[in-house]
């Protein structure tokens, strides 16, 4: 019961990493308001909480737009008395080359990965320091925000630049014991990979999706990728109290995939 009395909000938490992070927040005692952009699919993760005996709420949010997170934060706040824990984790994956993205695919990429941390940072910091309890953001960046990838300049950039954004935010609240951190993880075997075309062509060239993950995989030094528990795990960490005395870093979970 880590999270014990805990007030934990989840963004993209309808599926992947958010989903196993819902989960395991609400195992370990929090009260989780399970947010995405498709409100059935959070609404379905809030009911599998409930069936396990935990807490939980599914809203409706879309991290580009300011007043749904006005709403969210204000709806958690009365409906919980606080909020303490933000996971931003909501974010889209991208690759094109440079020379063929164009500006709206650039801006889209931003909007969700970057804007949207923004946001949900600024009216988190604003609720935490209104009840002066402290608190713990942490954002799922990448291991592609500290190591380049030919091809994905855009989501690239998006993660490195919420790393130093969550630096920088650590020192403006360190006074206010809110605490922020980035988790960096490498592959994680979740649905996201099989929408993208380069895996259509994966399957293509190795015979199915079963040839396609055995490819993507072989670029992890220990052959395989994450699975979304093993990033939980590390959010949990984060949000507990066992890392009260850690701030603007990151903690990169990627299989050495950056060593």
């Amino acid at each position: 019961m880590r999270l014990a009395g805990k007030s934990v909000l989840i963004t993209g938490a309808a599926s992947g990493i958010g989903r196993a992070t819902a989960l395991t927040c609400a195992r370990e005692g929090a009260h989780v308001t399970v947010t995405d952009l498709d409100k059935s699919g959070a609404e379905t993760v809030a009911d599998r909480i409930r069936s396990e005996d935990g807490s939980a709420t599914a809203e409706a949010l879309d991290v580009r737009i300011e007043a749904d997170w006005e709403r969210v934060i204000r709806d958690t706040v009365k409906r919980c008395g606080q909020l303490d824990v933000v996971v931003a984790n909501a974010g889209i994956s991208f690759a094109k080359a440079v020379a063929e993205m164009t500006l709206e695919e650039w801006r889209q990429v931003h909007a969700i990965n970057l804007d949207g941390v923004f946001l949900g940072t600024k009216h988190a910091v604003r609720a935490m320091r209104e009840a002066g309890r402290g608190g713990s953001i942490v954002i799922v960046s990448s291991a592609s925000g500290l190591k380049a990838s030919a091809g994905a300049s855009a989501y690239c950039s998006s993660k490195a630049a919420v790393r130093m954004f969550a630096k920088t935010v650590a020192l403006e609240c360190a006074g206010d014991g809110i605490r922020v951190n980035t988790v960096h993880p490498a592959g994680v075997k979740t649905p996201m990979w099989e929408g993208m075309q380069f895996f259509e062509d994966l399957e293509r060239e190795h015979g199915g999706a079963a040839g396609a993950w055995k490819a993507l995989e072989r670029s992890s030094p220990l052959g395989r990728f994450a699975t979304p528990e093993e990033i939980a795990a590390g959010i949990l960490y984060l949000s507990s109290e066992e890392a009260s005395y850690v701030t603007g870093t990151e903690l990169v979970i990627d299989g050495g995939y950056t060593a």
